[in-house]
Protein backbone atom coordinates (compact mmCIF):
# COMPACT_ATOMS: atom_id res chain seq x y z
CA UNK A 1 0.00 0.00 0.00
CA UNK A 2 1.77 3.56 -0.96
CA UNK A 3 1.70 6.37 1.15
CA UNK A 4 -1.30 8.14 -0.57
CA UNK A 5 -3.39 5.48 -0.29
CA UNK A 6 -2.64 4.93 3.16
CA UNK A 7 -3.14 8.64 3.45
CA UNK A 8 -6.51 8.72 1.92
CA UNK A 9 -7.63 5.50 3.54
CA UNK A 10 -6.92 7.52 7.57
CA UNK A 11 -9.05 10.68 6.34
CA UNK A 12 -11.36 8.62 4.95
CA UNK A 13 -12.49 8.21 8.59
CA UNK A 14 -13.32 11.32 9.35
CA UNK A 15 -15.81 12.89 6.96
CA UNK A 16 -14.85 16.40 7.71
CA UNK A 17 -11.16 15.72 6.16
CA UNK A 18 -12.33 13.28 3.43
CA UNK A 19 -14.19 16.17 1.76
CA UNK A 20 -11.66 18.44 2.93
CA UNK A 21 -8.78 16.65 0.83
CA UNK A 22 -11.17 15.17 -1.80
CA UNK A 23 -10.64 16.06 -5.70
CA UNK A 24 -13.72 14.45 -6.75
CA UNK A 25 -14.50 15.69 -10.12
CA UNK A 26 -12.18 18.34 -10.40
CA UNK A 27 -10.14 18.40 -13.58
CA UNK A 28 -6.59 19.00 -13.68
CA UNK A 29 -4.10 19.69 -15.75
CA UNK A 30 -0.35 18.36 -15.69
CA UNK A 31 2.34 19.16 -17.97
CA UNK A 32 5.18 16.82 -18.15
CA UNK A 33 3.00 13.76 -16.83
CA UNK A 34 4.55 11.13 -18.45
CA UNK A 35 7.39 10.56 -16.31
CA UNK A 36 8.95 10.57 -13.33
CA UNK A 37 7.67 13.59 -10.77
CA UNK A 38 4.62 14.55 -12.81
CA UNK A 39 3.54 11.13 -13.78
CA UNK A 40 3.91 10.34 -9.84
CA UNK A 41 1.67 13.96 -9.14
CA UNK A 42 -0.95 13.07 -11.98
CA UNK A 43 -1.76 9.45 -10.58
CA UNK A 44 -1.57 10.58 -7.15
CA UNK A 45 -4.24 13.79 -8.00
CA UNK A 46 -6.10 10.90 -9.97
CA UNK A 47 -6.31 8.74 -6.90
CA UNK A 48 -7.74 11.65 -4.98
CA UNK A 49 -10.77 11.89 -7.30
CA UNK A 50 -9.57 14.39 -9.81
CA UNK A 51 -10.08 13.71 -13.68
CA UNK A 52 -6.77 14.13 -15.57
CA UNK A 53 -5.41 15.69 -18.58
CA UNK A 54 -2.42 14.57 -19.00
CA UNK A 55 0.38 16.62 -20.88
CA UNK A 56 4.00 15.91 -22.57
CA UNK A 57 5.48 15.40 -25.84
CA UNK A 58 5.57 11.84 -25.82
CA UNK A 59 2.39 10.44 -26.46
CA UNK A 60 2.83 6.90 -25.72
CA UNK A 61 3.81 7.96 -22.20
CA UNK A 62 0.86 9.96 -21.24
CA UNK A 63 -1.64 7.87 -22.82
CA UNK A 64 -0.60 5.22 -20.08
CA UNK A 65 -0.69 7.95 -17.21
CA UNK A 66 -4.44 8.71 -18.83
CA UNK A 67 -5.20 4.43 -18.90
CA UNK A 68 -4.09 4.29 -15.11
CA UNK A 69 -6.62 7.26 -14.38
CA UNK A 70 -9.04 5.75 -16.15
CA UNK A 71 -8.73 2.63 -13.82
CA UNK A 72 -9.17 4.58 -11.01
CA UNK A 73 -12.29 5.34 -12.38
CA UNK A 74 -11.41 8.77 -13.30
CA UNK A 75 -11.54 10.54 -16.66
CA UNK A 76 -8.25 10.19 -17.93
CA UNK A 77 -7.25 12.06 -21.31
CA UNK A 78 -3.46 12.69 -22.73
CA UNK A 79 -2.70 15.46 -24.84
CA UNK A 80 0.57 15.39 -26.76
CA UNK A 81 1.87 19.56 -26.73
CA UNK A 82 4.90 20.68 -26.94
CA UNK A 83 4.98 23.42 -23.80
CA UNK A 84 7.31 25.60 -25.10
CA UNK A 85 5.24 26.47 -27.92
CA UNK A 86 2.29 28.92 -27.21
CA UNK A 87 0.19 28.04 -29.99
CA UNK A 88 0.51 24.38 -28.98
CA UNK A 89 -0.29 25.40 -25.26
CA UNK A 90 -3.64 27.60 -26.23
CA UNK A 91 -4.90 24.66 -28.55
CA UNK A 92 -4.44 22.05 -25.49
CA UNK A 93 -5.63 24.07 -22.73
CA UNK A 94 -9.05 24.97 -25.22
CA UNK A 95 -9.32 20.94 -25.93
CA UNK A 96 -9.48 20.70 -22.34
CA UNK A 97 -12.31 22.84 -21.88
CA UNK A 98 -13.56 21.66 -24.91
CA UNK A 99 -13.73 17.74 -23.30
CA UNK A 100 -13.91 18.41 -19.49
CA UNK A 101 -15.84 21.85 -19.59
CA UNK A 102 -13.59 23.62 -16.53
CA UNK A 103 -10.19 23.16 -15.86
CA UNK A 104 -9.52 23.93 -11.79
CA UNK A 105 -5.77 22.42 -11.35
CA UNK A 106 -2.77 23.27 -13.06
CA UNK A 107 0.46 21.80 -12.84
CA UNK A 108 3.30 23.21 -14.42
CA UNK A 109 5.77 20.35 -13.83
CA UNK A 110 7.42 20.17 -17.83
CA UNK A 111 11.15 20.58 -16.73
CA UNK A 112 14.31 19.25 -17.79
CA UNK A 113 18.01 20.62 -16.54
CA UNK A 114 21.55 21.05 -17.66
CA UNK A 115 24.43 20.19 -15.54
CA UNK A 116 27.48 22.48 -17.29
CA UNK A 117 29.70 25.06 -16.44
CA UNK A 118 29.32 28.48 -17.69
CA UNK A 119 32.56 28.40 -19.50
CA UNK A 120 34.96 25.25 -19.38
CA UNK A 121 36.54 25.48 -15.58
CA UNK A 122 39.24 22.57 -14.34
CA UNK A 123 37.15 21.54 -11.26
CA UNK A 124 33.91 20.70 -13.64
CA UNK A 125 35.11 16.66 -13.54
CA UNK A 126 31.24 15.08 -13.21
CA UNK A 127 29.81 13.62 -16.34
CA UNK A 128 26.18 13.97 -16.00
CA UNK A 129 23.67 12.64 -18.11
CA UNK A 130 20.67 14.71 -19.50
CA UNK A 131 19.26 14.16 -22.81
CA UNK A 132 22.64 12.90 -24.04
CA UNK A 133 25.87 13.60 -22.52
CA UNK A 134 26.89 17.51 -22.33
CA UNK A 135 30.56 18.33 -23.38
CA UNK A 136 32.49 20.68 -20.80
CA UNK A 137 35.04 21.74 -22.43
CA UNK A 138 32.63 24.49 -24.36
CA UNK A 139 31.01 27.06 -22.90
CA UNK A 140 26.86 26.87 -22.57
CA UNK A 141 25.53 28.03 -25.33
CA UNK A 142 22.93 30.27 -26.51
CA UNK A 143 20.54 27.15 -27.56
CA UNK A 144 21.36 25.41 -24.44
CA UNK A 145 20.37 28.45 -21.98
CA UNK A 146 17.62 29.03 -24.10
CA UNK A 147 16.24 25.68 -23.82
CA UNK A 148 16.70 24.92 -20.02
CA UNK A 149 15.26 28.61 -19.58
CA UNK A 150 12.33 27.79 -21.89
CA UNK A 151 10.72 24.92 -21.07
CA UNK A 152 10.97 25.13 -17.08
CA UNK A 153 10.20 29.12 -16.72
CA UNK A 154 8.51 30.06 -19.76
CA UNK A 155 6.29 27.14 -20.74
CA UNK A 156 4.88 27.95 -17.00
CA UNK A 157 3.89 31.43 -18.09
CA UNK A 158 2.29 29.56 -21.69
CA UNK A 159 0.46 27.55 -19.42
CA UNK A 160 -1.15 29.93 -16.67
CA UNK A 161 -1.87 32.43 -19.61
CA UNK A 162 -3.91 30.11 -21.66
CA UNK A 163 -5.41 28.67 -18.53
CA UNK A 164 -6.20 32.31 -16.36
CA UNK A 165 -9.26 33.66 -17.92
CA UNK A 166 -11.39 30.09 -17.27
CA UNK A 167 -9.96 29.95 -13.51
CA UNK A 168 -11.04 33.85 -13.47
CA UNK A 169 -14.48 33.26 -14.92
CA UNK A 170 -15.17 30.65 -12.41
CA UNK A 171 -13.29 32.36 -9.26
CA UNK A 172 -11.54 29.48 -8.12
CA UNK A 173 -8.10 27.34 -8.88
CA UNK A 174 -5.15 26.17 -8.19
CA UNK A 175 -1.78 26.55 -9.95
CA UNK A 176 0.87 24.36 -8.73
CA UNK A 177 4.15 25.29 -10.09
CA UNK A 178 7.35 22.86 -9.40
CA UNK A 179 10.58 24.72 -8.73
CA UNK A 180 13.49 22.25 -7.43
CA UNK A 181 15.81 23.06 -4.41
CA UNK A 182 18.21 24.11 -6.94
CA UNK A 183 15.97 27.08 -6.53
CA UNK A 184 16.28 27.97 -3.21
CA UNK A 185 20.24 27.60 -2.53
CA UNK A 186 23.38 28.28 -5.12
CA UNK A 187 24.05 25.07 -6.99
CA UNK A 188 27.32 24.38 -9.14
CA UNK A 189 27.19 23.98 -12.56
CA UNK A 190 23.49 24.44 -12.96
CA UNK A 191 23.31 27.91 -14.20
CA UNK A 192 20.61 27.53 -16.16
CA UNK A 193 18.36 25.32 -13.89
CA UNK A 194 19.06 26.71 -10.91
CA UNK A 195 18.37 30.24 -12.32
CA UNK A 196 14.81 28.90 -14.15
CA UNK A 197 14.18 27.20 -10.87
CA UNK A 198 14.22 30.44 -8.45
CA UNK A 199 12.54 32.50 -11.13
CA UNK A 200 9.90 30.55 -10.97
CA UNK A 201 9.67 30.40 -6.95
CA UNK A 202 8.99 34.27 -7.35
CA UNK A 203 6.75 33.69 -10.51
CA UNK A 204 4.69 31.82 -7.92
CA UNK A 205 4.74 35.06 -5.77
CA UNK A 206 3.88 37.44 -8.07
CA UNK A 207 1.39 35.60 -9.95
CA UNK A 208 -0.44 34.87 -6.42
CA UNK A 209 -0.97 37.96 -5.65
CA UNK A 210 -2.18 38.93 -9.11
CA UNK A 211 -4.85 36.13 -8.88
CA UNK A 212 -5.84 36.05 -4.88
CA UNK A 213 -9.18 38.69 -5.70
CA UNK A 214 -10.38 35.61 -7.88
CA UNK A 215 -9.75 32.79 -5.04
CA UNK A 216 -7.36 31.61 -7.29
CA UNK A 217 -4.03 29.85 -4.90
CA UNK A 218 -0.74 30.19 -7.12
CA UNK A 219 2.19 27.60 -4.83
CA UNK A 220 4.84 26.06 -5.36
CA UNK A 221 6.43 22.56 -4.61
CA UNK A 222 10.60 22.39 -4.53
CA UNK A 223 11.66 19.17 -4.85
CA UNK A 224 15.34 17.75 -3.61
CA UNK A 225 16.49 14.31 -5.04
CA UNK A 226 13.20 11.98 -6.26
CA UNK A 227 13.94 8.45 -7.39
CA UNK A 228 12.82 8.06 -10.38
CA UNK A 229 13.51 6.42 -14.23
CA UNK A 230 15.06 9.78 -14.88
CA UNK A 231 17.34 9.68 -12.09
CA UNK A 232 18.46 6.20 -11.63
CA UNK A 233 21.65 6.41 -13.34
CA UNK A 234 22.98 8.98 -10.04
CA UNK A 235 22.40 6.06 -8.13
CA UNK A 236 24.35 3.47 -9.93
CA UNK A 237 27.83 4.75 -9.18
CA UNK A 238 28.26 3.81 -5.33
CA UNK A 239 30.64 6.78 -4.74
CA UNK A 240 28.28 9.32 -6.62
CA UNK A 241 25.18 7.87 -4.28
CA UNK A 242 27.26 7.98 -1.38
CA UNK A 243 28.24 12.02 -1.74
CA UNK A 244 24.32 12.32 -2.84
CA UNK A 245 23.15 10.83 0.24
CA UNK A 246 25.65 12.09 2.82
CA UNK A 247 24.35 15.96 1.19
CA UNK A 248 20.47 15.31 2.31
CA UNK A 249 20.10 15.36 6.02
CA UNK A 250 17.43 12.50 6.58
CA UNK A 251 19.81 9.98 3.93
CA UNK A 252 17.58 9.62 1.66
CA UNK A 253 16.18 10.44 -2.35
CA UNK A 254 12.30 11.28 -1.93
CA UNK A 255 9.83 9.47 -3.97
CA UNK A 256 7.36 10.42 -6.65
CA UNK A 257 4.35 9.61 -4.39
CA UNK A 258 5.72 11.88 -1.50
CA UNK A 259 5.25 14.59 -4.36
CA UNK A 260 2.00 13.48 -5.25
CA UNK A 261 0.47 13.58 -1.95
CA UNK A 262 1.78 17.20 -1.23
CA UNK A 263 0.42 18.17 -4.63
CA UNK A 264 -2.88 16.77 -3.76
CA UNK A 265 -2.76 18.48 -0.67
CA UNK A 266 -1.91 22.08 -2.38
CA UNK A 267 -4.92 21.28 -4.86
CA UNK A 268 -7.22 20.35 -2.51
CA UNK A 269 -9.13 22.65 -0.11
CA UNK A 270 -7.02 21.70 2.93
CA UNK A 271 -4.65 24.19 1.02
CA UNK A 272 -7.31 27.41 0.59
CA UNK A 273 -5.56 29.61 3.15
CA UNK A 274 -2.23 29.08 1.35
CA UNK A 275 -1.00 31.44 -1.65
CA UNK A 276 2.37 32.53 -2.86
CA UNK A 277 4.35 29.58 -1.51
CA UNK A 278 6.70 27.12 -2.40
CA UNK A 279 7.24 24.30 -0.02
CA UNK A 280 10.59 22.29 -0.46
CA UNK A 281 10.28 18.76 -0.29
CA UNK A 282 14.07 18.09 -0.21
CA UNK A 283 14.81 15.70 2.98
CA UNK A 284 16.07 19.32 4.67
CA UNK A 285 18.66 20.22 2.26
CA UNK A 286 17.59 23.82 1.53
CA UNK A 287 17.37 23.96 5.39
Amino acid sequence: MDALTILMTHIGDCTMLSKTFSLKDKVAIVTGAGRGIGRGIALALAEAGSNIAAVARTETEIEEVAREARQMGRSGIAYPTDVTKPDDVDEMVEKVIADFGKIDILVNNAGTGLHKPVVPVDAFKIRWKDEGEVDPSTRTSDDEWNRIVGLNLTSAFYCVRAVGPHMIRQKKGKVINISSFVGGKGVAYNLSYASSKAALIMFTRSLALEWARYNINVNGIGPGFIHTVLTAHMFEDDNFKKRLLDSIPLKRAGTPEEVGILAVYLSSDASNYITGQTIFIDGGMVA
